[in-house]
C-alpha cells in the first residue's frame, strides 16, 4: 500500500509541476498579448489628443484644456487623461484620474527624455504617455490611463481553470494508477507470492501462474528457481531414501564432489565436434537449439555439474555474433555453468573434414551397415588440420593449467590426443570413441588407419561403450602397430607410453519425472493431432541415418499388420526423424528412401481418417519428445549398428508410469544392459512384426515388471556413474 501511495503521490507532483509550468507559460503570454493589445490603443488615443492639446499647451490655456481632457477623459475603457508641462507640472487632469496622478506624474517625465513615448502597467492601470510638440518645439506630456483590471481577471480565471482541470486529471490518474497497479502489479504479485509459498511446501510444480508482460523475465527466473529447487528436493529426497536402504545413487551434487577430489579443483576440458548449443537466426531474431545429440545428451550434464570448458565447432549462423572476440561464452543460457568455447572452421575444412573424412569415411566404416566408406586424400588433408586447429584452441585455454584432465568426444578427433600429449605431457587425456569400432579386417580398408591408431593411442585411456569393442580396437592395434598389447590390463605400450583400453556404457541423467501435468498432452490428444483415430500408439525418434534402420523398422509395421489383419486401423506408429547430414548424398538418398518407403505401406494400409506410418521430418526438442514418449504403447530402436543408442535409456526414463514396451535391436550396446527390453533383429523383419504383435499384446504385470527392471538399472548406472568412473580411471593413471 505504501508503494501505491508514494507512486500516486509522485505522479500527483509530476502533474502538478507540468500543469504549473505550462499554466506560467501560458499567463506570460496571454499577459503580453493584453498588454500589447492595451499599448496599440493607448498609443493611436494618445497620438490624437496630443494633436489636439498641442495649441492650448504652447498657449498655457488651463481653460481648454481642461475641457480636452473632461471630454474625452470619461471614453469606455478610460481612466481619465492627464497633461503635464515640460516642467512635469500638471496643467490639466480628469477628476476620475486622482488617485492614480501620482504615478501618472512620476511615469510621465520620462517622455521628455530620450525614450520618448513611455508605457507601464502599474497594478491595475496602464498609463500610456507621449510628448507633444507644436511646430517642432517641446510643450509638454500628454498621458493616458487605461483600465488594465481585466488582465488581472482573465489571468485569474486561467489560474482558477487550470487548477480545476489539474484536480480532474488527478483524481483520474489516481484511479487509473490504482487499477493498472491492482490489475498489472498487485495481483501478480499476490499470484506469484502465493505460487511461491506453494513451492516451497512442496504442494505443486506447477510453471508460475505469471508468464507475461512485465514479469515475464521475473517468471523467467523463478521457473529456473522453480526447478532447481524441486531438482534438489527430488535428489535430498532420493539420497535419504537409499540411504535409508543403504545404497548409493550418483548425483550431480556427488559427482561435483568426486571430481573435485578426484581432480584436486582442477578444471575439466571437453573436446567434441558438436556444440551443446547452437545460435542460429530466425528472421531478426537469435534462436538458441539444443541439437539432437547423444553426445550432447550424455556429456552435458557432466560440465553442468562439474563445470569446466567446452571446446567446439561453432556451426550456428549467430554463433559468432552471441560470442566473445576469443569465440568464448557461458551456457546454458539462462543459467550459465560452464564456458563453451567455439573454434571456427572454413567451409573447406568442414566440408573436407567433417563431411568427408568424418562421415564419408570413418562413420560408415566403423558402423559396417553396408554403405561403402570413402576416403580422399584432400579430406585426409583437412582432418588432420582440423584435429590441429581444435588441439591449438584447446592448448590456449588450457594455458597455464597444472595436470588439466582432457576428455576427447568421437572419431572426429582421433588425432588430437596425441597433439595434445606432445606439447603438454603432464595433461591427463581420455577419448571416448561413441561408435562401434569393427573388426580389424574392416578398419584395415582405410588408407590412414595407421596415423589414426598412433594418434588415438596418445591418449592415456580409451574408452568404448562394451568389452566387445574394446577387443576389437586391441586387435587392430596388434595387427597394424609395432606394439606390445598387456591383455590382463587391456592395455597397449608403445614407444614409452601406456594406453588404458576399457568399455564405459554412457548413459543419462536419469530422474523421476513429475505425475503428468494437465498441460502434457495425452495420447488420444497426440493422435487427434496426427489426424490419427488409432488405438495403438508407437513412436521411434532417431535422426534420418542409414545405420537407424529406420525402413526395416517400417518393413516391420507393415508385416506385422499384413500378419495381423486386426490391427489396421488400430495401429499407427510415429516416426520422429530430425535430418541428419544431407549435405551428403548417401544421407540425402536414405531420406528420400524413407519417405518413399512410408508412402509406399501407407498407400496400401491407409483409409480416410487413417495411415499406420506417420513420418515428422523435422528437428523435435527433448520437450516435443517427451509427450510421445509417454503416450506410446512401444518404442522400436531398430539400429543396423550402434555404440550404445541413448533414445531407448531415453524412453525408458521417462515411463515413470512403468508402462510401455522397449523394442531394441540386438545390434546397439544398449541391448547388453536393458535386459528386459523386446530384443530383435532388425534385418529379420518377420521377427520385429512379431515382436510389435508381443508389445501390443503383453498384458500391463509384465509390462510394469520389465518397465521396472530396465528403469532400476538406469537409475543405478547413470551419467554421473559414467562419469565418476571415466574419472576415476583417468585420475589413478600415473604419468
Amino acid at each position: 500500500m505504501r508503494i501505491t501511495l508514494r507512486l500516486i503521490a509522485a505522479l500527483l507532483v509530476a502533474a502538478s509541476l507540468v500543469v504549473a509550468v505550462s499554466t506560467y507559460l501560458q499567463v506570460r503570454a496571454e499577459t503580453r498579448k493584453l498588454t500589447e493589445d492595451l499599448a496599440r490603443r493607448g498609443s493611436m488615443l494618445a497620438d490624437a489628443l496630443g494633436e489636439l492639446a498641442a495649441a492650448p499647451l504652447a498657449a498655457r490655456d488651463a481653460a481648454e484644456l481642461s475641457r480636452l481632457v473632461q471630454t474625452y477623459g470619461g471614453r469606455e475603457g478610460l481612466v481619465g487623461v492627464a497633461v503635464f508641462d515640460p516642467a512635469g507640472v500638471a496643467l490639466a487632469a480628469s477628476a476620475s484620474l486622482t488617485p492614480d496622478l501620482r504615478a501618472v506624474q512620476l511615469l510621465a517625465p520620462r517622455a521628455l527624455g530620450p525614450e520618448g513615448r513611455v508605457s507601464r502597467l502599474v497594478r491595475d492601470r496602464y498609463i500610456y504617455a507621449v510628448p507633444v510638440r507644436d511646430e517642432g518645439t517641446l510643450v509638454g506630456v500628454l498621458a493616458v490611463v487605461r483600465d488594465a483590471a481585466a488582465i488581472r481577471t482573465t489571468l485569474s480565471r486561467m489560474w482558477r481553470h487550470n487548477f480545476l482541470r489539474l484536480l480532474s486529471h488527478a483524481v483520474l490518474i489516481s484511479l487509473v494508477s490504482l487499477l493498472i497497479i491492482r490489475w498489472n502489479i498487485l495481483a501478480p504479485i499476490d499470484q506469484m507470492t502465493g505460487w511461491m509459498k506453494q513451492i516451497r511446501s512442496g504442494e505443486t510444480s506447477a510453471a508460475p501462474p505469471v508468464a507475461r508482460g512485465l514479469f515475464e523475465p521475473l517468471a523467467s527466473e523463478a521457473t529456473q528457481m522453480a526447478r532447481s529447487l524441486a531438482a534438489a528436493r527430488a535428489a535430498a529426497e532420493e539420497e535419504a531414501r537409499l540411504r535409508q536402504q543403504g545404497q548409493s545413487l550418483w548425483t550431480p551434487e556427488r559427482l561435483k564432489e568426486h571430481v573435485k577430489e578426484k581432480l584436486e579443483g582442477r578444471p575439466l576440458f571437453v573436446v567434441a565436434n558438436r556444440e551443446p548449443y547452437v545460435h542460429a537466426r530466425q528472421g531478426k531474431k537469435v534462436q538458441v537449439i539444443v541439437p539432437a545429440s547423444g553426445l550432447v545428451t550424455g556429456i552435458e550434464p557432466i560440465l553442468l555439474a562439474c563445470g569446466g570448458t567446452w571446446v567446439a565447432h561453432g556451426s550456428g549462423d549467430a554463433d559468432r555474433e552471441m560470442a566473445d572476440a576469443a569465440g568464448r561464452l557461458p551456457v546454458p543460457p539462462e543459467e550459465p555453468r560452464y564456458t563453451l568455447k567455439r573454434v571456427w572452421l572454413t567451409p573447406e575444412e568442414e566440408e573436407g573434414y567433417y563431411y568427408g573424412f568424418s562421415n564419408e569415411g570413418l562413420w560408415p566404416l566403423c558402423h559396417i551397415a553396408h554403405t561403402r566408406p570413402i576416403f580422399r586424400e584432400e579430406d585426409w588433408r583437412h582432418y588432420q588440420a582440423a584435429n590441429k586447429k581444435f588441439a591449438d584452441a584447446l592448448l590456449e585455454e588450457m594455458g597455464d593449467v597444472r595436470d588439466p584432465v582432457v576428455l576427447v568426444q568421437d572419431y572426429h578427433f582421433a588425432l588430437l590426443p596425441a597433439l595434445i600429449k606432445r606439447r603438454r605431457p603432464d595433461a591427463r587425456v581420455a577419448l571416448f570413441w561413441h561408435i562401434p569400432w569393427p573388426n580389424p579386417e574392416a578398419f584395415g580398408i582405410c588408407p590412414w588407419q595407421r596415423e589414426l591408431l598412433a594418434g588415438m593411442l596418445g591418449a592415456d585411456l580409451v574408452g568404448f561403450h562394451i568389452q566387445f569393442h574394446c577387443n576389437n580396437f586391441l586387435e587392430t592395434v596388434d595387427q597394424a602397430l609395432e606394439c606390445r598389447i598387456d591383455g590382463e590390463r587391456f592395455a597397449v605400450q608403445r614407444a614409452g607410453h601406456l594406453t588404458l583400453v576399457k568399455p564405459f556404457p554412457i548413459s543419462i541423467a536419469f530422474s523421476e519425472p513429475p505425475v503428468r501435468s494437465q498441460a502434457e498432452p495425452s495420447q488420444e490428444a497426440l493422435r487427434k493431432a496426427l489426424g490419427a483415430t488409432a488405438r495403438y500408439l508407437g513412436v521411434g525418434v532417431d535422426r534420418v541415418d542409414y545405420t537407424k534402420g529406420i525402413v526395416e523398422r517400417f518393413r516391420g509395421v507393415e508385416r506385422c499388420l499384413e500378419k495381423h489383419p486386426e490391427y489396421q486401423g488400430q495401429l499407427v506408429f510415429v516416426e520422429l526423424g530430425a535430418p541428419s547430414r544431407t549435405h551428403i548424398k548417401r544421407y540425402q538418398e536414405h531420406m528420400n528412401e524413407v519417405e518413399a518407403e512410408a508412402a509406399r505401406i501407407n498407400a496400401r494400409f491407409q483409409s480416410k481418417d487413417y495411415k499406420p506410418i506417420v513420418f515428422l521430418n523435422r528437428h523435435h526438442s527433448h520437450a516435443e519428445i517427451e509427450p510421445y514418449y509417454k503416450a506410446a504403447d512401444f518404442c522400436m530402436v531398430t539400429s543396423l549398428a550402434d555404440g550404445m543408442n541413448l533414445v531407448a535409456k531415453e524412453f525408458v526414463s521417462a515411463r515413470a508410469d512403468e508402462c510401455g514396451v522397449l523394442i531394441l535391436s540386438r545390434f546397439t550396446g544398449a541391448a547388453r544392459e536393458l535386459h528386459d527390453a523386446v530384443v530383435v533383429n532388425p534385418y529379420d523383419t518377420g521377427q520385429t512384426a512379431d515382436a510389435i504383435r508381443y508389445a501390443l499384446e503383453m498384458s500391463p504385470d509384465e509390462q510394469g515388471r520389465r518397465m521396472a527392471g530396465m528403469r532400476a538399472q538406469l537409475k543405478e548406472n547413470n551419467i554421473y556413474r559414467w562419469a565418476s568412473r571415466l574419472i576415476t580411471e583417468l585420475a589413478a593413471i600415473r604419468l
